[in-house]
């Protein structure tokens, strides 16, 4: 199983979701993802991937192999550009951190 960490970012996006069966159903993709590598993400450059999950109003969670999985941030299908560009933001500035 590859190490996890979240960021307060990520953090706080899964606390704020409405839906309890919304959140049940990105923690076990997360889960899925972490512990076998299974899951639909999208390689978009610069260490950084989207994990797509097909539910509602298509989940996105945004996250880096460094070496293990940073969870960056979430979104949706219709939030995508905005998130994208918070990830490739969080991703630099703990990079930068570093």
């Amino acid at each position: 199983m590859a190490e996890r960490e979240e960021t307060e970012t990520f953090q706080k996006w899964l606390d704020g979701l409405r839906s309890d069966q919304a959140l049940a159903r990105i923690v076990v993709h997360v889960e899925r993802l972490v512990d076998a590598g299974h899951g639909d993400v999208k390689y978009l450059g610069d260490k950084l991937h989207e994990l797509r999950i097909d539910h509602g109003p298509g989940y996105r969670v945004y996250f880096a192999r460094v070496p293990g999985y940073l969870l960056l941030c979430g979104g949706t299908k219709r939030t995508q550009e905005r998130d994208i560009r918070r990830a490739r933001r969080l991703l630099k500035e703990l990079q930068d951190g570093q």
